[in-house]
């Protein structure tokens, strides 16, 4: 039985050099939200959003949740943590993204949940950078995550050290 696969996108950015919301973007004759989730709805489901505590948002489809940072600005693991505790229950793993991949292709998604296999989580390494915004993370690793949050430690980079992680390069 294949693992159930949700959805997270996180589109609490600060956007500072940018002076704008991402989520908000035009692309095309859609949002950058609103495209980033119908690209994703098409492999992954349920979807949540993780929006700042604030944060006004595009409409997307009512099958898709929208949480809450707990706390504002501190960053993807934060953001994460929302979307791994929203989606509790729900599935067993998630890809999760940011909402300004315009070009997120269905394939990539299939092949980043096809290489999870047994592992807590599977990340791209490419120009020697972690990509923790285009993996696969199984919901048992929200401990993990609350753990660093808690001891401060919010660079992803932390939590593919202590999980078992699969990295996935260029190649």
């Amino acid at each position: 039985d294949p693992d159930r696969v949700g959805g997270i996108v996180l589109a609490g950015g600060k956007s500072t050099r940018m002076g704008r919301s991402k989520a908000d973007l035009p692309f095309g004759d859609e949002l950058m939200l609103q495209r980033v989730v119908r690209i994703l709805s098409e492999v992954v489901r349920p979807i949540v959003v993780v929006g700042a505590p604030e944060q006004e948002l595009p409409s997307v489809p009512r099958a898709i949740e929208i949480v809450r940072d707990r706390i504002s600005d501190r960053g993807p693991l934060q953001g994460l943590a929302a979307g791994l505790h929203a989606l509790a229950g729900k599935c067993d793993a998630a890809y999760v993204c940011s909402c300004d991949v315009p070009l997120l292709k269905v394939a990539f998604v299939e092949r980043m949940i096809e290489l999870l296999g047994r592992h807590q989580i599977t990340v791209p390494y490419v120009g020697s950078f972690h990509h923790p915004l285009a993996a696969v993370y199984r919901l048992d690793v929200i401990e993990q995550v609350n753990d660093l949050l808690g001891a401060d430690r919010r660079r992803p980079v932390f939590l593919f050290e202590s999980a078992d992680t699969y990295i996935v390069s260029q190649a």
